[in-house]
């Protein structure tokens, strides 16, 4: 096969296993927001429904600050067993192809290169093991009109988005 054929495969090879690198850590970093979110309901309606809503996802109460008017809930992430399979397909797939390309740039040690197809299933443990942790949800009731209500909401960015679907609150 031509040289620079070999060259430019072997690098693009290299830059996507570090893409497939970082995409695998990023499956485990937090992703905290905090959003102000309007409601057309009052105070004492909203912390009803909104305690309600996160006892029905398996959040509890953590802290109450009568002070501040705000209550922290909080709650067990969960690893999910398809994305720790799925990153450890990817992470196959990623070895499976490097491996592919260093015999051919290096056709002496062709035997050695497969044996990268044994540290794909790293990528599932290092999800499952970083991803359940205990998640925090942080909700400051702030003043508004006796019709409207106004609330900060700090917490995960998926919860944020649910958040404002079930309960139909809207972002300031």
């Amino acid at each position: 096969m031509n040289q620079p054929i070999i060259a430019s495969t072997f690098l693009l090879t290299v830059l996507l296993m570090i893409g497939l690198f970082f995409f695998i850590r990023a499956s485990v970093k937090d992703r905290t927001q905090e959003v102000r979110l309007l409601s057309e309901q009052p105070e004492d309606s909203l912390m009803v429904q909104l305690r309600q809503y996160f006892g029905q996802r398996s959040y509890r109460v953590a802290a109450i600050d009568a002070d501040l008017n705000q209550v922290t809930f909080e709650g067990v992430v969960r690893p999910s067993v398809f994305l720790a399979v799925f990153l450890s397909l990817l992470a196959s797939v990623g070895a499976l192809c490097f491996a592919l390309v260093l015999t051919m740039v290096l056709p002496d040690g062709s035997n050695f290169w497969w044996g990268l197809l044994l540290v794909s299933p790293l990528a599932g443990v290092f999800y499952w093991k970083g991803a359940e942790r205990v998640e925090q949800v942080s909700l400051k009731l702030e003043g508004g009109t006796d019709a409207r209500s106004v609330i900060t909401v700090r917490a995960h960015r998926d919860e944020l988005a649910e958040l404002q679907r079930s309960l139909e609150l809207q972002a300031e």
